[in-house]
């Protein structure tokens, strides 16, 4: 799996999470303009970042990052 996959993915579960950018930005401790950065594929989390939103939005990293599909 290709880091375009993996932020495609990223992208379309934090849109499915039904939580605010906004929101999300504030469980995880970063600025809304950085998530958005992350939906626009500008940059990719850090990984302690990365675990943080895949807590915060209720999907396993093993899924976004294409080891397991579920």
């Amino acid at each position: 799996m290709q880091l375009k996959d993996i932020q495609s993915r990223l992208r379309e579960c934090i849109s499915g999470s039904g939580i605010a950018q906004k929101e999300l930005a504030r469980r995880i401790g970063v600025s809304p303009q950085t998530v958005s950065k992350y939906m626009k594929n500008d940059i990719f989390p850090a990984l302690d970042t990365f675990a943080r939103i895949c807590n915060a939005i209720g999907v396993s990293s093993d899924y976004i990052l294409g080891i397991k599909d579920y």
